[in-house]
């Protein structure tokens, strides 16, 4: 027997709750809050829809089509937010800067911030907009955990390979406070890891857990 992980019920009860362009349209600044991010096409909406059982986060072929702050409430307390998708060429460039300008409004300022979920291509880690954003958590003290997504898309030998030379060298440049895992949303691989950092994050890893049958 083992236990279902606490947030389990709360990602699958999940509910959009608003959209943002400016820090001062978020929801009240209390609570707990996760926030995703990603270069453009790395994979965040779908990893967010998996996580929660739903079609919260619009995913496209198009990359750089999430251009707000979208807040998802889990409970009263809780919420996941869907922060823009960076790096793409066709993205204007005074959209990229209005984004850049409140997303970094929002990562500094944000007192309910708990941790940040990078999503990385596994065929394409690493890229300017990551090393960006480990310069940033390690300077801030930010908690942050990397998932390899589209872990589908190698052997599973190759994808672990990838994983253990990411891991490597964000010990080597930013230390060992940031995790990683390997993560596929089709293939529904990595979930528990997650939700066990997301449980951790939202203070809920010791509360309310329930036996399940093996």
């Amino acid at each position: 027997m083992q236990l279902k992980n606490p947030i389990l019920g709360l990602c699958q009860q999940s509910t959009f709750m608003l959209s943002a362009a400016k820090v001062d349209q978020c929801p009240d600044d209390e609570g707990f809050e996760v926030a995703f991010a990603g270069r453009s096409n790395a994979g965040k909406s779908s990893a967010l829809n998996t996580l929660t059982h739903a079609s919260l986060a619009r995913t496209s072929k198009t990359p750089g089509r999430t251009q707000l702050l979208n807040f998802f409430k889990l409970d009263d307390d809780r919420r996941l937010v869907d922060l823009p998708g960076y790096g793409y060429a066709k993205v204007p460039i005074p959209l990229k800067l209005h984004w850049q300008r409140h997303l970094e409004a929002y990562l500094g300022g944000r007192e309910s911030l708990k941790g940040l979920i990078l999503m990385m291509d596994i065929r394409h880690p690493m890229t300017d907009f990551d090393l960006l954003m480990l310069d940033w958590a390690v300077a801030s003290g930010m908690p942050m955990h990397i998932l390899l997504t589209k872990a589908d898309k190698l052997t599973y030998g190759a994808a672990k390979n990838v994983l253990l030379k990411v891991q490597s060298d964000i010990r080597k440049g930013w230390g060992d406070a940031i995790t990683i895992q390997l993560f596929s949303a089709p293939k529904r691989l990595g979930l528990e890891d997650a939700y066990t950092v997301l449980a951790g994050w939202m203070e809920l890893a010791d509360k309310g857990a329930e036996p399940v049958e093996q």
